[in-house]
């Protein structure tokens, strides 16, 4: 598993990289003390370094400055600093990529992704990414995201248990005893109106989605993920 090192002083930012990096299955580690970051990142055995600009004390030039004198680790730069000339001296102080505030996490996982590719080769980019497409819907499990043509829609850790196994069996009925046991591992002590709850907070997901999949229930079996006639008949159709 390959290690990025997170050197940002706004805690909020900090943390929202470090959740999306680990969706993708790396390891994400943050920086505590300004003071010891080249110690840190010895410590961490990163692979990668992201990296501010507006650092306490020493700025973030200073410390890729300090990382290349030691290691030929990909350094990208993310600053709310987008003048040239800030992104000039990241360069020229060792950087290899410079990525300006407010960003897409998207984005800057394309960038990691490619970084760590030509750094350690095609397969360092690491496993590649799960996804259950059913209904006009696509399903991102580890990234807890759901797409609906140009919307998407971040879901709970219950609630991706809940639509992966409905879309997974589209068009079939999944059995409430069934959809418990996947979202608690323990679920005779859950009380059933908590899963309708979850069911309801979906439903209004798929709407929000503009999604014409929706989750039915059959009374006494469970539930099911719903597509309109018209739908199944246009995408059995020959091009």
């Amino acid at each position: 598993m390959y290690t990025i090192l997170i050197v940002e002083d706004d805690p909020k930012i900090a943390e929202l990289l470090r959740a999306n990096i680990e969706k993708y299955g790396y390891f994400a580690k943050v920086a505590d003390d300004f003071e010891r970051i080249v110690e840190t990142f010895r410590e961490s055995g990163a692979q990668l370094v992201l990296l501010d600009v507006n650092l306490p004390k020493y700025d973030g030039f200073y410390w890729c400055r300090q990382i290349r004198s030691e290691s030929v680790c990909p350094i990208l730069f993310i600053s709310a600093r987008d003048g040239q000339m800030d992104q000039v001296m990241a360069l020229e102080n060792g950087a290899d990529d410079y990525i300006t505030k407010p960003f897409h996490y998207e984005i800057v996982l394309a960038k990691i992704r490619s970084h760590l590719r030509r750094a350690y080769g095609e397969y360092a980019a690491g496993p590649e990414e799960k996804k259950v497409e059913a209904g006009g819907l696509l399903l991102y499990p580890e990234r807890l995201s759901l797409v609906c043509g140009e919307r998407s829609a971040e879901l709970s850790q219950k609630e991706t248990l809940l639509i992966d196994a409905l879309m997974r069996r589209e068009g079939r009925v999944v059995g409430r005893d069934r959809l418990l046991g996947l979202m608690w591992e323990d679920h005779h002590f859950i009380d059933d109106n908590t899963l309708n709850v979850y069911v309801a907070r979906m439903r209004k997901k798929l709407k929000e989605l503009d999604a014409t999949a929706s989750i039915e229930v059959v009374r006494g079996a469970g539930y099911v993920l719903s597509v309109p006639d018209s739908e199944k008949n246009e995408a059995g159709r020959e091009p």
